[in-house]
């Protein structure tokens, strides 16, 4: 049995052998847990500093998940885009197909967690092999998004025959994985899973942290496996309350992810699931976070803040309000809160229009 599995197989997944250990009453998240599972590996774990922490909140059952009365169960409508099971057809060239049913650690805000773990998300090789007949009957699919659960729970040799298939598809050009194994159990990042991966290019992976304390020397080691063999990574936060809500902690994150060769892509506004409305922050706390990223960090350490709008909208860009008002002249704010003008181009430019265009833009350069 390799080091992950056996990881795997040694996870709590009950509160009272993991709240006993900080002086926690069990019983309350006991109830928590049937409806929504748990699994803890003892590497995520090992993260825990103290009972509450950024890490804790993440992994561990609270009482909040059962009083939340705001958020519906499947607030993207993933259940109605969803043609074939466990695929869901958003967005005109490409698919999110889900092929795993589990996680290596079931996050407390999980977008999935009305099923996820549980017997309402039935995966086997019939709703597998459903899923790559439909991408391959609808040649407008250019990109895959191989989802779950978590894909890279899957045996090597199932995980291989699911990309062989799809690359056996001439109109898929792109296949991306999304996964958090590299955050929550990345001794699965073998030799041998890299040598699948690899083998399937242009192939992407996008992972999941959501906090400093989770860049660790294991983790920063699964993420160089898969860049060193060719495969770009991103990330994808989630802004949670009471984990990386505060800008410098958010920072500190984005900075942390470049230096591990890993690109910051999006910062989600948590999404309206059912269970986890103790998590979610306002939208003006979101842009307070970037607006303390734009310009007081590298570029490259700004992702996209966007909502994934209720009743499968699609993701949606939120920015501060750097454009301050258009026309001739467009007025814009910077990072300080100071003020620039820009002169607008006109719509079908003539000479004499780029000319004075020119002579106001060195006026306005020469003060």
């Amino acid at each position: 049995m390799e080091t992950w599995q056996r990881l795997l197989q040694e996870s709590i997944v009950r509160p009272g052998d993991l709240t006993r250990r900080f002086g926690i009453d069990p019983q309350p998240l006991e109830k928590v847990a049937e409806l929504y599972p748990m699994r803890v590996n003892p590497y995520y774990l090992g993260l825990i500093k103290s009972a509450g922490d950024p890490i804790w909140r993440q992994a561990v059952p609270a009482e909040d998940e059962l009083h939340d009365t705001v958020c519906p169960a499947d607030p993207l409508d993933e259940e109605n885009q969803s043609p074939v099971p466990n695929l869901v057809h958003r967005y005109p060239d490409r698919v999110l197909f889900l092929v795993c049913a589990e996680c290596a650690m079931y996050c407390r805000f999980c977008t999935r967690k009305r099923k996820v773990g549980g017997d309402k998300m039935h995966i086997d090789q019939e709703t597998i092999a459903q899923g790559i007949s439909y991408i391959r009957s609808h040649p407008e699919i250019r990109d895959v998004i191989v989802s779950g659960g978590d894909p890279l729970l899957l045996a090597d040799e199932r995980l291989d025959w699911i990309l062989k298939e799809l690359r056996a598809i001439p109109t898929v050009e792109i296949i991306r994985i999304g996964t958090r194994v590299p955050v929550v159990l990345p001794q699965r990042i073998t030799p041998a899973l890299v040598r699948i991966l690899r083998r399937y290019h242009p192939l992407y992976i996008n992972t999941h942290f959501n906090h400093p304390d989770e860049i660790t020397e294991q983790s920063t080691k699964a993420c160089a496996r898969l860049i060193d063999a060719g495969i770009p990574l991103g990330n994808q936060t989630v802004l949670l309350r009471g984990v990386n809500d505060e800008p410098e902690v958010m920072k500190r994150l984005m900075q942390k992810l470049l230096l591990i060769r890993v690109r910051p892509y999006y910062i989600y506004q948590a999404d309206m699931v059912q269970g986890t409305n103790h998590f979610r922050t306002t939208v003006e706390e979101g842009i307070e976070v970037i607006r303390s990223l734009r310009g007081h960090t590298s570029g490259m350490a700004v992702p996209a803040y966007v909502i994934d709008a209720p009743g499968g909208g699609g993701k949606i860009p939120i920015l501060p309000d750097y454009l301050q008002s258009m026309g001739d002249e467009v007025v814009l704010k910077n990072y300080q809160g100071r003020t620039f003008t820009y002169a607008n181009a006109a719509a079908k430019c003539e000479p004499e229009q780029l000319q004075a265009a020119n002579e106001w833009a060195g006026r306005k350069a020469n003060g």
